[in-house]
């Protein structure tokens, strides 16, 4: 079914008319603006003068006042002949001294050994050692240590650690037991050590002093 419309209110045929119109209002407000005039400013009649003074203030340049320099004082050369002769006033000067408030001056002395004594050390510059060695010490000790027979007939074998002090003239004392294995071992190692011949002492500073060794002794079944 077709639509149908007043012809009264088809506005079809009035669009070039609406378009002129809408056309010369637009036109209209653009002229309108470009002739629009702004309110003049009031300025104050001071601040074009400010302004040229600030922009014509010349720079002025940083400057370093430097010192003067120190006054140096040139010194006064006196002229003197080669052949002239210098002489100067020497005041005698007599120098009495009393020879009796004169202390002599001490000689220096080596300063003395310090005594040691008695005191047993543990280590010393030079150790004790046996007469001829360790070869001669393991073989006193293979001749005169006997396996003792309670400790063959249990099997006990082990190490025992003897301490022992070696005097000043190569003589063995203050033997004692430090670790033992028993059986008769320890008795055994006591009596060989305490039996043994004389030791080369040890020494501090040259001189022979008492020196307290450790020493183990093996029992080995063979």
């Amino acid at each position: 079914m077709e639509t149908k419309k007043h012809p009264q209110l088809e506005l079809t045929d009035k669009r070039s008319l609406f378009f002129n119109l809408a056309l010369v209002i637009s036109i209209s407000l653009v002229l309108f603006a470009f002739e629009w005039k702004s309110p003049k400013e009031e300025r104050s009649p001071f601040s074009a003068i400010e302004l040229e003074l600030w922009d014509n203030t010349p720079d002025i340049p940083i400057t370093v006042q430097e010192l003067p320099p120190p006054l140096v004082s040139s010194p006064i050369i006196i002229e003197i002949d080669d052949d002239a002769i210098i002489t100067k006033d020497i005041p005698n000067i007599d120098i009495n001294i009393d020879e009796s408030m004169v202390s002599p001056v001490p000689f220096m002395l080596i300063p003395p050994l310090i005594e040691i004594g008695d005191e047993v050390l543990d280590f010393t510059e030079v150790m004790p050692q046996p007469i001829g060695g360790m070869a001669a010490w393991n073989s006193y000790l293979n001749k005169n240590l006997k396996y003792p027979t309670p400790a063959k007939r249990m099997g006990v074998e082990g190490t025992v650690y003897i301490s022992f002090i070696v005097n000043t003239d190569g003589s063995i004392s203050d033997v004692e037991l430090l670790r033992g294995i028993g059986a008769g071992c320890d008795e055994e190692a006591i009596r060989v050590i305490t039996n043994a011949p004389a030791w080369n002492p040890g020494k501090q500073s040259s001189r022979p002093v008492r020196v307290r060794l450790r020493l183990p002794i093996k029992f080995r079944l063979q």
